[in-house]
Protein backbone atom coordinates (compact mmCIF):
# COMPACT_ATOMS: atom_id res chain seq x y z
CA UNK A 1 0.00 0.00 0.00
CA UNK A 2 0.96 3.48 -0.64
CA UNK A 3 2.57 5.31 1.73
CA UNK A 4 0.83 8.81 -0.23
CA UNK A 5 -2.87 9.57 -0.33
CA UNK A 6 -4.40 9.27 -3.61
CA UNK A 7 -7.24 12.02 -4.26
CA UNK A 8 -6.89 13.11 -1.16
CA UNK A 9 -10.25 14.30 0.72
CA UNK A 10 -11.11 16.07 3.97
CA UNK A 11 -14.40 15.36 5.91
CA UNK A 12 -15.86 17.32 8.38
CA UNK A 13 -13.72 16.64 11.41
CA UNK A 14 -10.93 17.97 9.33
CA UNK A 15 -8.88 14.39 9.24
CA UNK A 16 -7.95 13.49 5.33
CA UNK A 17 -8.28 9.99 3.97
CA UNK A 18 -7.78 8.78 0.48
CA UNK A 19 -11.05 8.86 -1.21
CA UNK A 20 -11.02 5.26 -2.62
CA UNK A 21 -10.06 4.24 1.02
CA UNK A 22 -12.81 6.33 2.73
CA UNK A 23 -15.30 5.40 0.47
CA UNK A 24 -15.29 1.75 1.25
CA UNK A 25 -15.23 2.45 5.21
CA UNK A 26 -18.46 4.93 4.25
CA UNK A 27 -20.16 1.71 2.00
CA UNK A 28 -19.53 -0.54 5.42
CA UNK A 29 -21.13 1.19 7.21
CA UNK A 30 -24.51 1.41 5.05
CA UNK A 31 -27.38 0.66 7.00
CA UNK A 32 -26.21 1.35 10.64
CA UNK A 33 -27.80 4.36 11.13
CA UNK A 34 -25.11 6.50 11.16
CA UNK A 35 -21.68 7.49 9.46
CA UNK A 36 -18.27 8.22 11.29
CA UNK A 37 -14.77 9.38 10.96
CA UNK A 38 -12.38 5.90 11.32
CA UNK A 39 -9.83 8.59 13.23
CA UNK A 40 -12.24 10.91 15.66
CA UNK A 41 -14.93 8.60 15.36
CA UNK A 42 -17.43 11.96 15.16
CA UNK A 43 -20.79 10.61 14.29
CA UNK A 44 -23.33 12.07 11.54
CA UNK A 45 -26.70 11.14 10.48
CA UNK A 46 -26.29 11.31 6.67
CA UNK A 47 -23.15 10.20 4.47
CA UNK A 48 -19.95 12.24 5.53
CA UNK A 49 -19.68 15.04 2.56
CA UNK A 50 -16.26 14.43 0.64
CA UNK A 51 -14.28 17.79 0.23
CA UNK A 52 -11.33 17.42 -1.93
CA UNK A 53 -8.01 18.59 -0.21
CA UNK A 54 -6.41 20.90 -2.89
CA UNK A 55 -3.24 21.35 -0.93
CA UNK A 56 -2.97 17.96 0.15
CA UNK A 57 -3.14 16.91 -3.33
CA UNK A 58 -0.20 19.15 -4.66
CA UNK A 59 2.00 18.57 -1.95
CA UNK A 60 1.71 14.24 -2.53
CA UNK A 61 1.91 14.86 -6.33
CA UNK A 62 5.58 17.43 -5.69
CA UNK A 63 6.14 14.49 -3.27
CA UNK A 64 5.70 11.99 -5.54
CA UNK A 65 7.99 13.98 -8.59
CA UNK A 66 10.58 14.24 -6.51
CA UNK A 67 11.26 11.06 -5.98
CA UNK A 68 12.43 8.11 -8.42
CA UNK A 69 10.00 6.17 -10.30
CA UNK A 70 9.41 2.43 -9.17
CA UNK A 71 9.37 1.07 -12.08
CA UNK A 72 11.44 -2.74 -13.44
CA UNK A 73 15.00 -2.43 -12.19
CA UNK A 74 17.30 -1.29 -15.44
CA UNK A 75 19.20 -4.43 -16.36
CA UNK A 76 22.85 -4.26 -17.55
CA UNK A 77 23.46 -3.85 -21.53
CA UNK A 78 25.65 -6.30 -21.72
CA UNK A 79 24.64 -9.06 -19.85
CA UNK A 80 22.69 -11.04 -22.56
CA UNK A 81 21.83 -14.09 -20.89
CA UNK A 82 20.47 -12.65 -17.16
CA UNK A 83 18.65 -9.64 -16.40
CA UNK A 84 22.00 -8.53 -13.98
CA UNK A 85 20.99 -4.82 -12.50
CA UNK A 86 22.67 -2.01 -13.50
CA UNK A 87 24.91 0.38 -10.98
CA UNK A 88 25.63 2.80 -13.86
CA UNK A 89 25.12 4.52 -17.30
CA UNK A 90 27.06 5.33 -19.79
CA UNK A 91 25.87 8.31 -21.98
CA UNK A 92 28.39 8.53 -24.96
CA UNK A 93 27.47 4.10 -24.95
CA UNK A 94 23.80 4.73 -24.41
CA UNK A 95 24.54 1.63 -22.53
CA UNK A 96 23.42 0.23 -18.60
CA UNK A 97 26.41 -1.27 -17.06
CA UNK A 98 26.58 -4.09 -13.80
CA UNK A 99 29.27 -3.88 -11.90
CA UNK A 100 31.81 -6.67 -13.85
CA UNK A 101 31.18 -4.70 -16.96
CA UNK A 102 31.95 -1.24 -15.37
CA UNK A 103 35.38 -2.36 -14.17
CA UNK A 104 36.03 -3.03 -18.24
CA UNK A 105 34.47 -0.33 -19.76
CA UNK A 106 36.60 2.75 -20.90
CA UNK A 107 37.56 5.64 -18.49
CA UNK A 108 38.32 8.00 -21.27
CA UNK A 109 36.78 11.78 -20.10
CA UNK A 110 34.35 11.40 -23.04
CA UNK A 111 32.63 8.59 -21.28
CA UNK A 112 29.98 9.87 -18.99
CA UNK A 113 28.87 8.01 -16.31
CA UNK A 114 25.54 8.32 -14.46
CA UNK A 115 23.08 6.87 -12.60
CA UNK A 116 20.88 3.66 -14.48
CA UNK A 117 19.03 5.45 -16.88
CA UNK A 118 16.98 4.25 -19.40
CA UNK A 119 18.66 5.45 -22.81
CA UNK A 120 16.65 7.56 -24.81
CA UNK A 121 17.15 10.72 -27.40
CA UNK A 122 15.72 13.02 -23.50
CA UNK A 123 19.41 12.89 -22.76
CA UNK A 124 20.79 14.44 -26.22
CA UNK A 125 20.77 17.87 -27.38
CA UNK A 126 17.87 17.60 -29.86
CA UNK A 127 20.37 20.26 -32.49
CA UNK A 128 23.60 18.48 -32.07
CA UNK A 129 22.57 15.02 -31.68
CA UNK A 130 24.98 15.29 -28.35
CA UNK A 131 25.07 14.28 -24.38
CA UNK A 132 23.50 17.22 -22.41
CA UNK A 133 26.32 18.28 -20.18
CA UNK A 134 25.82 21.56 -18.92
CA UNK A 135 22.73 23.42 -17.57
CA UNK A 136 22.32 27.35 -19.05
CA UNK A 137 21.22 29.55 -16.10
CA UNK A 138 19.88 32.22 -18.52
CA UNK A 139 18.18 30.15 -20.23
CA UNK A 140 17.09 27.29 -17.88
CA UNK A 141 17.84 24.55 -19.86
CA UNK A 142 20.02 21.60 -20.23
CA UNK A 143 22.76 22.07 -23.49
CA UNK A 144 25.71 20.24 -25.08
CA UNK A 145 29.18 21.21 -25.02
CA UNK A 146 28.57 22.32 -29.11
CA UNK A 147 25.72 25.00 -27.72
CA UNK A 148 28.01 26.21 -25.50
CA UNK A 149 30.76 26.92 -27.76
CA UNK A 150 28.56 27.94 -31.03
CA UNK A 151 24.67 27.61 -30.59
CA UNK A 152 22.37 30.25 -29.26
CA UNK A 153 24.12 29.70 -25.66
CA UNK A 154 27.47 30.76 -26.42
CA UNK A 155 28.34 33.11 -23.61
CA UNK A 156 25.78 32.37 -21.28
CA UNK A 157 26.68 31.71 -17.51
CA UNK A 158 26.68 27.60 -17.44
CA UNK A 159 26.79 24.97 -14.80
CA UNK A 160 27.47 21.36 -14.30
CA UNK A 161 24.59 19.15 -14.44
CA UNK A 162 26.11 17.98 -10.61
CA UNK A 163 26.16 21.87 -9.50
CA UNK A 164 22.74 22.59 -11.04
CA UNK A 165 20.93 19.60 -9.72
CA UNK A 166 22.27 19.97 -6.42
CA UNK A 167 21.18 23.61 -6.43
CA UNK A 168 17.53 22.71 -8.19
CA UNK A 169 17.44 19.76 -5.68
CA UNK A 170 18.03 22.20 -2.81
CA UNK A 171 15.36 24.87 -3.51
CA UNK A 172 13.08 21.75 -4.51
CA UNK A 173 13.90 20.21 -0.67
CA UNK A 174 12.93 23.91 0.59
CA UNK A 175 10.03 24.20 -1.04
CA UNK A 176 8.82 20.84 0.35
CA UNK A 177 9.66 22.09 3.68
CA UNK A 178 8.02 25.48 3.16
CA UNK A 179 4.78 23.36 1.40
CA UNK A 180 5.28 20.52 4.55
CA UNK A 181 4.98 23.54 7.01
CA UNK A 182 2.08 24.90 5.58
CA UNK A 183 0.33 21.46 6.16
CA UNK A 184 1.52 21.37 9.54
CA UNK A 185 -0.16 25.15 9.89
CA UNK A 186 -3.02 23.94 8.21
CA UNK A 187 -3.86 21.06 10.45
CA UNK A 188 -2.72 23.22 13.26
CA UNK A 189 -5.53 25.92 12.22
CA UNK A 190 -8.08 23.09 11.87
CA UNK A 191 -7.75 21.66 15.49
CA UNK A 192 -7.67 25.00 16.71
CA UNK A 193 -11.10 25.86 14.69
CA UNK A 194 -12.54 22.51 15.92
CA UNK A 195 -11.78 23.45 19.54
CA UNK A 196 -13.16 26.81 18.85
CA UNK A 197 -16.52 24.86 17.06
CA UNK A 198 -16.36 22.38 20.26
CA UNK A 199 -16.24 25.37 22.68
CA UNK A 200 -19.02 27.75 20.87
CA UNK A 201 -21.00 25.03 20.93
CA UNK A 202 -20.62 23.85 24.28
CA UNK A 203 -21.29 27.61 25.28
CA UNK A 204 -24.09 27.60 23.07
CA UNK A 205 -25.77 24.64 24.78
CA UNK A 206 -25.26 26.32 28.21
CA UNK A 207 -26.76 29.58 27.07
CA UNK A 208 -29.18 28.43 25.51
CA UNK A 209 -29.92 25.95 28.59
CA UNK A 210 -29.65 29.07 30.37
CA UNK A 211 -31.94 31.21 28.28
CA UNK A 212 -34.49 28.75 28.38
CA UNK A 213 -34.37 28.21 31.80
CA UNK A 214 -34.70 32.13 32.47
CA UNK A 215 -37.98 32.22 30.34
CA UNK A 216 -39.95 29.57 32.21
CA UNK A 217 -38.91 30.92 35.36
CA UNK A 218 -40.08 34.76 33.30
CA UNK A 219 -43.86 32.85 32.86
CA UNK A 220 -43.82 31.23 36.05
CA UNK A 221 -43.63 34.71 37.66
CA UNK A 222 -45.27 36.62 35.08
CA UNK A 223 -48.22 34.31 35.65
CA UNK A 224 -47.89 34.99 39.40
CA UNK A 225 -48.19 38.17 38.94
CA UNK A 226 -51.22 38.11 36.33
CA UNK A 227 -53.12 35.91 39.11
CA UNK A 228 -52.52 38.48 41.87
CA UNK A 229 -53.53 41.49 39.50
CA UNK A 230 -56.51 39.52 38.27
CA UNK A 231 -57.34 38.55 41.50
CA UNK A 232 -57.01 42.22 42.99
CA UNK A 233 -59.67 42.83 39.65
CA UNK A 234 -61.19 40.81 40.67
CA UNK A 235 -61.51 41.37 44.38
CA UNK A 236 -62.07 45.37 43.99
CA UNK A 237 -65.20 44.75 41.30
CA UNK A 238 -66.67 42.45 44.21
CA UNK A 239 -66.02 45.38 46.81
CA UNK A 240 -67.78 47.86 44.71
CA UNK A 241 -70.22 45.60 43.24
CA UNK A 242 -71.88 44.84 47.06
CA UNK A 243 -71.82 48.37 47.48
CA UNK A 244 -73.77 49.48 44.48
CA UNK A 245 -75.73 46.43 45.17
CA UNK A 246 -76.49 47.96 49.20
CA UNK A 247 -77.18 51.46 48.09
CA UNK A 248 -79.52 50.53 45.07
CA UNK A 249 -81.07 48.39 47.46
CA UNK A 250 -81.25 50.70 50.18
CA UNK A 251 -82.70 53.52 47.37
CA UNK A 252 -85.46 50.96 46.16
CA UNK A 253 -86.30 50.90 49.85
CA UNK A 254 -86.44 54.44 50.53
CA UNK A 255 -88.41 54.99 46.77
CA UNK A 256 -91.24 52.76 47.97
CA UNK A 257 -91.42 54.17 51.12
CA UNK A 258 -91.78 57.83 49.29
CA UNK A 259 -93.95 56.06 46.73
CA UNK A 260 -96.88 55.56 49.83
CA UNK A 261 -95.91 58.61 51.50
CA UNK A 262 -96.41 60.69 47.74
CA UNK A 263 -99.71 58.57 47.33
CA UNK A 264 -101.23 59.19 51.16
CA UNK A 265 -100.08 63.16 51.01
CA UNK A 266 -101.55 63.30 47.32
CA UNK A 267 -104.91 61.65 48.62
CA UNK A 268 -105.08 64.17 51.69
CA UNK A 269 -104.61 66.98 49.35
CA UNK A 270 -107.75 66.23 47.72
CA UNK A 271 -109.57 66.37 50.85
CA UNK A 272 -111.81 68.70 52.26
CA UNK A 273 -112.09 67.62 55.83
CA UNK A 274 -109.86 69.95 58.06
CA UNK A 275 -109.79 67.76 60.89
CA UNK A 276 -109.07 64.48 58.71
CA UNK A 277 -105.95 66.37 56.80
CA UNK A 278 -104.74 67.91 59.87
CA UNK A 279 -104.78 64.91 62.47
CA UNK A 280 -103.05 62.57 59.72
CA UNK A 281 -100.23 64.84 58.48
CA UNK A 282 -98.25 65.60 61.02
CA UNK A 283 -95.37 63.28 60.47
CA UNK A 284 -96.02 63.73 56.77
CA UNK A 285 -94.00 66.57 56.51
CA UNK A 286 -90.66 65.10 58.09
CA UNK A 287 -88.95 64.59 55.06
CA UNK A 288 -85.61 62.94 56.64
CA UNK A 289 -85.70 59.44 57.75
CA UNK A 290 -82.57 59.74 59.47
CA UNK A 291 -80.19 57.30 56.98
CA UNK A 292 -80.19 60.20 54.32
CA UNK A 293 -77.12 61.34 54.97
CA UNK A 294 -75.47 58.18 55.10
CA UNK A 295 -76.91 57.24 51.46
CA UNK A 296 -75.96 60.28 50.22
CA UNK A 297 -72.58 59.32 51.30
CA UNK A 298 -71.81 56.58 49.55
CA UNK A 299 -74.03 57.60 46.45
CA UNK A 300 -71.55 60.43 45.99
CA UNK A 301 -68.28 57.62 47.11
CA UNK A 302 -69.37 55.65 44.42
CA UNK A 303 -70.16 58.34 41.68
CA UNK A 304 -67.10 60.27 41.99
CA UNK A 305 -64.82 56.88 41.97
CA UNK A 306 -66.15 54.05 43.36
CA UNK A 307 -65.38 51.82 40.90
CA UNK A 308 -61.77 49.91 39.65
CA UNK A 309 -58.59 51.59 41.49
CA UNK A 310 -57.13 51.53 38.15
CA UNK A 311 -53.65 53.21 39.15
CA UNK A 312 -53.02 51.17 42.08
CA UNK A 313 -53.66 48.33 39.89
CA UNK A 314 -50.74 49.61 37.44
CA UNK A 315 -48.37 50.28 40.25
CA UNK A 316 -49.01 46.89 41.12
CA UNK A 317 -48.22 45.61 37.46
CA UNK A 318 -45.55 47.74 37.18
CA UNK A 319 -43.91 47.37 40.31
CA UNK A 320 -44.29 43.79 39.43
CA UNK A 321 -42.59 43.94 36.23
CA UNK A 322 -39.99 45.49 37.37
CA UNK A 323 -39.01 43.42 40.66
CA UNK A 324 -39.56 40.54 38.00
CA UNK A 325 -36.62 42.26 35.77
CA UNK A 326 -34.23 42.82 38.21
CA UNK A 327 -34.11 39.25 38.92
CA UNK A 328 -33.69 38.71 34.99
CA UNK A 329 -29.42 39.62 35.34
CA UNK A 330 -28.97 36.47 37.60
CA UNK A 331 -30.06 34.16 35.31
CA UNK A 332 -28.11 35.81 31.63
CA UNK A 333 -26.34 39.23 31.36
CA UNK A 334 -28.33 41.95 30.55
CA UNK A 335 -26.81 44.81 29.64
CA UNK A 336 -28.09 48.69 29.76
CA UNK A 337 -27.67 51.13 27.73
CA UNK A 338 -25.08 54.49 28.90
CA UNK A 339 -25.94 58.04 29.04
CA UNK A 340 -23.43 59.32 26.96
CA UNK A 341 -22.48 63.35 27.61
CA UNK A 342 -19.66 65.21 25.51
CA UNK A 343 -16.59 67.02 27.21
CA UNK A 344 -16.70 70.41 26.07
CA UNK A 345 -13.09 70.89 27.47
CA UNK A 346 -12.05 68.42 25.07
CA UNK A 347 -13.65 69.88 22.09
CA UNK A 348 -12.19 71.36 19.32
CA UNK A 349 -12.64 74.64 18.60
CA UNK A 350 -14.73 74.23 15.09
CA UNK A 351 -17.39 71.85 16.69
CA UNK A 352 -20.81 73.38 19.15
CA UNK A 353 -21.80 71.55 22.00
CA UNK A 354 -25.36 71.77 23.02
CA UNK A 355 -26.47 72.42 26.54
CA UNK A 356 -26.96 69.31 27.13
CA UNK A 357 -23.77 67.73 26.13
CA UNK A 358 -25.66 65.46 23.31
CA UNK A 359 -25.10 67.31 19.92
CA UNK A 360 -21.75 68.23 18.11
CA UNK A 361 -22.23 70.52 15.54
CA UNK A 362 -19.87 71.72 12.81
CA UNK A 363 -19.26 75.30 12.41
CA UNK A 364 -16.35 74.77 9.21
CA UNK A 365 -13.74 75.91 11.02
CA UNK A 366 -12.28 72.46 12.14
CA UNK A 367 -8.17 73.96 11.64
CA UNK A 368 -7.65 76.37 14.39
CA UNK A 369 -5.69 75.36 16.48
CA UNK A 370 -6.31 74.18 19.85
CA UNK A 371 -6.56 76.91 22.97
CA UNK A 372 -5.81 74.06 25.32
CA UNK A 373 -3.50 71.32 25.28
CA UNK A 374 -6.57 68.79 26.58
CA UNK A 375 -8.76 70.29 23.08
CA UNK A 376 -8.65 68.41 19.70
CA UNK A 377 -7.35 70.76 16.89
CA UNK A 378 -9.87 68.47 14.36
CA UNK A 379 -13.55 68.54 15.45
CA UNK A 380 -13.55 65.65 17.57
CA UNK A 381 -14.62 65.54 21.11
CA UNK A 382 -14.44 62.79 23.93
CA UNK A 383 -16.89 61.62 26.50
CA UNK A 384 -16.98 62.76 30.11
CA UNK A 385 -17.44 59.31 30.88
CA UNK A 386 -15.04 56.07 30.39
CA UNK A 387 -15.20 52.33 30.62
CA UNK A 388 -12.41 50.11 32.26
CA UNK A 389 -14.46 46.99 32.51
CA UNK A 390 -17.92 45.39 31.91
CA UNK A 391 -20.03 45.48 28.93
CA UNK A 392 -21.52 48.72 27.44
CA UNK A 393 -23.36 50.21 24.54
CA UNK A 394 -24.22 53.69 24.08
CA UNK A 395 -26.17 54.86 20.56
CA UNK A 396 -25.71 57.90 18.30
CA UNK A 397 -28.01 59.23 15.41
CA UNK A 398 -25.75 60.15 12.55
CA UNK A 399 -28.18 60.81 10.05
CA UNK A 400 -27.65 64.73 10.64
CA UNK A 401 -24.50 64.67 8.68
CA UNK A 402 -22.47 63.35 5.20
CA UNK A 403 -18.76 63.19 6.85
CA UNK A 404 -18.30 61.43 10.26
CA UNK A 405 -16.83 59.03 12.30
CA UNK A 406 -17.75 57.62 15.56
CA UNK A 407 -16.18 55.31 17.75
CA UNK A 408 -13.94 54.92 21.04
CA UNK A 409 -10.30 56.03 22.05
CA UNK A 410 -7.88 55.91 24.97
CA UNK A 411 -7.70 59.34 26.74
CA UNK A 412 -3.42 59.46 25.70
CA UNK A 413 -4.56 59.88 21.89
CA UNK A 414 -2.89 62.83 20.77
CA UNK A 415 -4.75 66.10 20.49
CA UNK A 416 -3.33 67.79 17.76
CA UNK A 417 -2.14 66.45 14.02
CA UNK A 418 -3.62 64.86 11.62
CA UNK A 419 -2.72 61.95 13.92
CA UNK A 420 -4.88 62.49 16.14
CA UNK A 421 -8.31 61.68 14.43
CA UNK A 422 -10.26 58.40 15.51
CA UNK A 423 -8.94 56.24 13.53
CA UNK A 424 -5.87 57.12 11.98
CA UNK A 425 -3.57 55.71 15.58
CA UNK A 426 -3.43 52.69 17.02
CA UNK A 427 -5.51 54.04 20.50
CA UNK A 428 -8.60 54.39 18.67
CA UNK A 429 -11.63 52.69 16.21
CA UNK A 430 -13.97 53.98 14.46
CA UNK A 431 -16.53 53.34 11.75
CA UNK A 432 -16.42 56.32 9.35
CA UNK A 433 -18.92 58.19 6.39
CA UNK A 434 -17.26 60.02 3.81
CA UNK A 435 -20.14 60.93 1.35
CA UNK A 436 -21.71 57.35 0.33
CA UNK A 437 -18.42 55.25 1.41
CA UNK A 438 -18.34 53.59 4.45
CA UNK A 439 -15.38 51.84 6.66
CA UNK A 440 -14.39 50.59 9.98
CA UNK A 441 -11.01 51.89 10.79
CA UNK A 442 -7.74 51.58 13.00
CA UNK A 443 -4.00 52.32 13.29
CA UNK A 444 -4.75 53.88 9.57
CA UNK A 445 -6.10 51.02 8.13
CA UNK A 446 -9.56 50.80 6.38
CA UNK A 447 -11.56 48.41 5.87
CA UNK A 448 -14.52 49.35 3.80
CA UNK A 449 -17.97 48.26 4.01
CA UNK A 450 -20.41 46.86 1.60
CA UNK A 451 -23.10 49.46 2.60
CA UNK A 452 -25.91 50.59 -0.61
CA UNK A 453 -27.88 52.11 2.31
CA UNK A 454 -27.50 55.42 3.86
CA UNK A 455 -27.29 54.87 8.25
CA UNK A 456 -29.19 56.85 10.27
CA UNK A 457 -28.31 55.41 13.77
CA UNK A 458 -25.38 53.30 15.23
CA UNK A 459 -24.73 51.08 18.13
CA UNK A 460 -21.73 50.72 19.44
CA UNK A 461 -21.05 47.71 21.92
CA UNK A 462 -17.80 47.34 24.32
CA UNK A 463 -17.33 44.26 26.02
CA UNK A 464 -14.09 45.52 28.02
CA UNK A 465 -13.17 41.85 29.63
CA UNK A 466 -13.21 39.65 26.31
CA UNK A 467 -11.62 42.89 24.03
CA UNK A 468 -14.27 42.94 21.88
CA UNK A 469 -15.68 46.51 20.44
CA UNK A 470 -18.64 46.23 17.78
CA UNK A 471 -20.80 48.27 15.89
CA UNK A 472 -24.32 47.64 14.78
CA UNK A 473 -26.65 49.73 12.18
CA UNK A 474 -30.00 50.13 13.90
CA UNK A 475 -32.04 49.72 10.43
CA UNK A 476 -34.64 47.18 9.79
CA UNK A 477 -33.52 44.69 10.48
CA UNK A 478 -30.21 45.64 12.80
CA UNK A 479 -27.17 44.96 11.16
CA UNK A 480 -24.04 43.78 12.50
CA UNK A 481 -21.29 46.09 10.77
CA UNK A 482 -17.82 44.76 12.52
CA UNK A 483 -16.05 43.83 15.40
CA UNK A 484 -12.65 45.22 16.02
CA UNK A 485 -10.68 42.85 18.75
CA UNK A 486 -7.72 44.10 21.04
CA UNK A 487 -6.29 44.08 23.89
CA UNK A 488 -7.08 47.09 25.70
CA UNK A 489 -4.86 48.43 28.22
CA UNK A 490 -6.09 51.93 28.82
CA UNK A 491 -10.02 53.01 29.89
CA UNK A 492 -11.98 53.98 26.87
CA UNK A 493 -14.23 57.64 26.08
CA UNK A 494 -16.79 57.66 23.48
CA UNK A 495 -15.59 59.65 20.64
CA UNK A 496 -17.02 61.51 17.74
CA UNK A 497 -15.59 63.68 14.40
CA UNK A 498 -18.28 65.78 12.88
CA UNK A 499 -16.97 67.11 9.49
CA UNK A 500 -19.98 68.32 8.52
CA UNK A 501 -23.45 69.04 9.92
CA UNK A 502 -24.18 67.68 13.06
CA UNK A 503 -24.56 64.40 15.26
CA UNK A 504 -26.85 63.23 18.42
CA UNK A 505 -25.08 61.22 21.34
CA UNK A 506 -27.90 59.30 23.24
CA UNK A 507 -29.32 56.45 25.48
CA UNK A 508 -30.70 53.05 23.57
CA UNK A 509 -33.98 51.56 24.51
CA UNK A 510 -33.29 48.48 26.54
CA UNK A 511 -33.32 45.25 23.96
CA UNK A 512 -31.00 42.76 25.71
Amino acid sequence: MSPLFTDPVMLRCGHNFCRGCIDRVLDSQEGSGHYSCPHCREKGSDRLTLHRNITLDNITEHFRSAQPDQEEPIVCTYCLHSSVPAIKACLTCEASLCEEHLKVHSKGPEHVLCAPTTPGDSRRCSIHKKVLEHYCTEDSTCICASCCLDGEHKGHKLETLDEAYEKRKTSLNNVLQKLLAETQEAEKRVQTLQELRRITQGKSNDVAKRVTALFRDLRKQLEALERRILSNISRQTDQVTVLVSDVIQELEIKNNEVSVKRRHIEKLCKSEDPLTVLQESGDLCDMDDGNNEDRERHYKQLRDGGDLDVAGISHTLHTGLADIMSGVTGGIYICSPEYISLDEKTSANGLHISRDKKTASCLCNNQIPPDSPERFQYNQVMSIQSFSSGRHYWEVDVGGSESWRVGMCYPSIARKGYQSQIGHNSKSWCLCRAGDQYSMMHDKKYDSLPIKTSIDRVRIFLDYENWRLSFYDLGVPIRHLHTFTATFIEPLHASINVCSGSVKVSAGVKEF
